[in-house]
């Protein structure tokens, strides 16, 4: 999408038409490009978020939609202590020019990040309260002293701390992706509809509370569950198909645990009427 003409048509043919009736805020310009390796895809990434960003200004939609790209959490070289968060050298030169676009154009900073990753790695070290959002001890970050009772905020702020070590403190973190499978294949440990409903469950709580993490407490941490669907047709491990809310029928995956939070959804096909109620 480094064509102007292209990305104004795809623009005028995709994204305009459903504007105002439907609350479009960000065009998302790739998903984890630098887990490819493709260096050539690396060069592209700002090129093509500058070239949709223009075409938005063009058409006068930059004031309601913005650009920016969802980057997974192995960015990072270093996430803990927090503080201490920094990306990886191989990606410098292409995350400068990317977040000198962020803080031109007032973009968020997206962030794919799965603590259930770091339990399933490493489930006698990571204690599961911590990444369930239960309650327990927490980890104090040595050089700050601030507390964290929760690894995703750890995770965040670690984001904000490579950012701001590349000279920027003026870039929103936002999650773009978080969740937790409810199935997985033998090795991978605590995929499980339980653990699923305490993550999901005690996420929508803090979202709702409009938290902040330890290090930004007056930023709320802006949060996309994933997913809400299970993906039946997904390839790979077990889990990567079972991160949804609901089945591909309809029926909720397991009992979030949050009356409210997860609606009754109707599915219906030429032979089928499924109703759910929470």
């Amino acid at each position: 999408m480094t064509d102007p003409i292209k990305a104004r048509n795809w623009l005028q043919q995709r994204v305009q038409p459903h504007l105002p009736q439907t609350r479009i805020t960000c065009i998302t310009m790739g998903n984890e490009v630098f887990k490819t390796y493709d260096h050539q895809l690396w060069s592209n990434l700002l090129p093509a978020m500058q070239t949709v960003y223009n075409a938005l200004v063009d058409l006068g939609l930059d004031k309601q939609v913005t650009v920016t790209s969802a980057h997974s959490l192995d960015i990072l070289s270093i996430s803990f202590p927090p503080s201490a968060g920094s990306f990886r050298q191989d990606l410098g030169e292409y995350l400068h020019g990317i977040l000198n676009f962020h803080a031109e154009v007032k973009s968020p900073f997206l962030i794919n990040a799965y603590p259930y990753f770091a339990y399933k790695d490493n489930p006698n070290e990571v204690p599961l309260d911590y990444v369930l959002f239960q309650s327990n001890q927490g980890t104090v970050d040595p050089i700050t002293n601030l507390k964290y009772d929760n690894m995703l905020y750890a995770q965040v702020d670690a984001v904000y701390s490579a950012i701001k070590a590349m000279g920027h403190t003026d870039i929103e973190v936002r999650i773009s992706e978080t969740g937790w499978p409810s199935r997985g294949d033998d090795d991978e440990a605590g995929a499980t509809p339980e653990n699923a409903g305490l993550y999901n469950g005690n996420l929508l709580k803090r979202i709702e509370e409009k938290q902040s993490t330890p290090a930004k407490p007056n930023v709320p941490v802006d949060i996309y569950v994933f997913a809400l669907f299970n993906e039946n047709l997904k390839p790979g491990p077990a889990s990567e198909g079972n991160y949804g809310l609901y089945y591909p029928n309809g029926t909720p995956v397991y009992n979030i645990g949050v009356q409210g939070y997860l609606p009754g959804m109707v599915y219906t096909s030429p032979s089928t009427k499924i109703v759910s109620k929470t």
